[in-house]
Order: C-alpha cells, then sequence, then structure tokens
C-alpha cells in the first residue's frame, strides 16, 4: 500500500458514502470481508459487532443510509501501512471516527476496524 493507493481508496470511498451511492461503497469491499463496528448492534442486531461478507454488510449499509439521511463524512488524515491504511474521518452526528482497512491483492477492503469518539 502507498500513499497514492491509500488516497486514491479513501477520496473515492469517502465520494461514494457522501453521494449515499450504495453500490459505488459495496464496490470497495471483497466478498468475504471481515466488518467490525460499535454500531453494527444497533443497526443489525448482531451483538458480536462483527458482520460477514458484503451481503451482510450491504444491509447493514442500507440501514445506516436510511437511519441517517444527512450522513456525511469529511476526510482528515490518511495513514497508510504494509496492506492497510487507517482514515480519520469526522462521522455521523459529527463524531471522530478511525477506520482501519486491510486491502487484498486486488485491492479490495478485506478487513475493517471501526472506532468512534464524540468531542
Amino acid at each position: 500500500m502507498n500513499e497514492q493507493l491509500a488516497r486514491n481508496l479513501a477520496e473515492d470511498w469517502i465520494d461514494a458514502w457522501n453521494r449515499h451511492d450504495l453500490d459505488a461503497i459495496l464496490r470497495h469491499y471483497a466478498p468475504d470481508v471481515e466488518f467490525t463496528s460499535p454500531f453494527v448492534p444497533a443497526l443489525s442486531g448482531d451483538q458480536s459487532g462483527t458482520l460477514h461478507g458484503r451481503e451482510r454488510l450491504a444491509a447493514y449499509f442500507q440501514k445506516g443510509l436510511q437511519a441517517y439521511p444527512d450522513l456525511h463524512f469529511d476526510l482528515i488524515q490518511i495513514l497508510t501501512g504494509i496492506d492497510s491504511l487507517l482514515l480519520y474521518y469526522r462521522s455521523v452526528n459529527g463524531m471522530l471516527a478511525a477506520e482501519m482497512m486491510t486491502v487484498n491483492a486486488e485491492g479490495l477492503i478485506q478487513l475493517v476496524r471501526v472506532h468512534y469518539v464524540k468531542e
């Protein structure tokens, strides 16, 4: 993962979310993605906080877009790793979010860990 690939992925991902384009959002994820977020229990009912697979993620994201019709993300910082990136951004209701994403060989997001803090 180099800085340009990370920037391209991050900007495209943020843009898809800000357009509320579910298909464009999902194109970033591997079919067997593993996604963990504090919002998962409330929006999906899965108390583990983790979803497996793009189909379950699609249903979760759809509920999120419905629950937060004014959703808008503001990218603050992109940090790059070996095969991962971390997006630091302003999220739902002004919360700060840090989202760590591991990317597979095809450039698709394979593993996600999301963290939030209210200011």
